[in-house]
């Protein structure tokens, strides 16, 4: 997959894909990367060993600072709408990702930047990191789901604060506010990230992709409405050979062996 661009680098480990965004000095977003993350993405999803992704970024600085400007100078609106419908279409793919996704956040994750961290279930920090919604200050908005998303995360009031005043936070503000989950020292998001995967490999990579599901019905359906399909996902697990198997294991008292089927 690292033939689709050489903006993102795709490495595979065990049951994770790891996704680095590379395009110096600052792992900005374009056309060319934008696009392309879907088809990364989708291609990962049709691999039945890809359990898990994990985002970071190239280098000690940068995660990503978002949007490279330069693309909106001329003030095109055909490019604006481009970049907007890119952008979120490729954020929505690792949102809708079967597996965990965590966001290894190893420096600025600014505007696109930070909507692309979001956009994972999980965020780890590292404790130099800095993240922000900066869109305003340049005459923009957020348009990847950032107001969404943010306000979700840490409330309305802290978004407007982030939005609205332009405010920056730090990593240990941020996990303070609960926009991301974990701290780590410089350099080591990407070893705790993995961590995390392997703990999530524990559980049924189906269980997860089901439950997963069920927890973001929560976004935008009352919970009265969600319940029935927790119920009947409950039972459509029953078809899998991942229950079969994590059952036996139990009555066993062994590890199971998961084929994500």
């Amino acid at each position: 997959m690292n033939d689709i661009t050489s903006k993102l680098k795709v490495e595979v480990q065990a049951h994770t894909a790891i996704v680095t965004i590379q395009n110096p000095p600052a792992n900005t977003w374009d056309l060319e990367s934008l696009r392309a993350l879907p088809r990364i993405i989708d291609g990962l999803s049709s691999q039945q060993n890809i359990w898990s992704l994990l985002i970071t970024g190239q280098g000690e600085k940068f995660f990503s600072a978002g949007a490279d400007l330069k693309l909106f100078r001329d003030g095109s609106v055909t490019m604006a709408r481009d970049m907007a419908r890119a952008f979120g279409e490729a954020f929505e793919a690792i949102t809708q990702f079967r597996g965990l996704s965590i966001a290894a956040i190893n420096g600025y994750a600014m505007g696109g930047g930070l909507e692309c961290a979001m956009a994972c279930d999980l965020r780890i920090a590292e404790d130099h990191a800095e993240l922000a919604l900066p869109e305003a200050t340049v005459g923009l908005a957020p348009c990847a789901g950032g107001t969404q998303n943010l306000a979700w995360l840490v409330g309305e009031s802290r978004a407007k604060r982030m939005i609205l005043l332009g405010e920056r936070v730090k990593a240990p503000t941020a996990l303070q506010i609960g926009l991301v989950d974990d701290v780590c020292p410089k350099g080591e998001s990407q070893k705790r990230a993995l961590e995390w995967i392997t703990q999530s490999e524990r559980q049924s990579p189906q269980s997860v992709r089901v439950c997963k599901e069920l927890i973001q019905k929560a976004r935008y359906q009352p919970m009265f409405q969600a319940l029935p399909s927790e119920r009947e996902l409950f039972v459509d697990l029953f078809s899998t050979r991942d229950q079969k198997e994590g059952v036996q294991a139990f009555l066993e008292k062994r590890k199971a062996q998961w084929s994500n089927a």
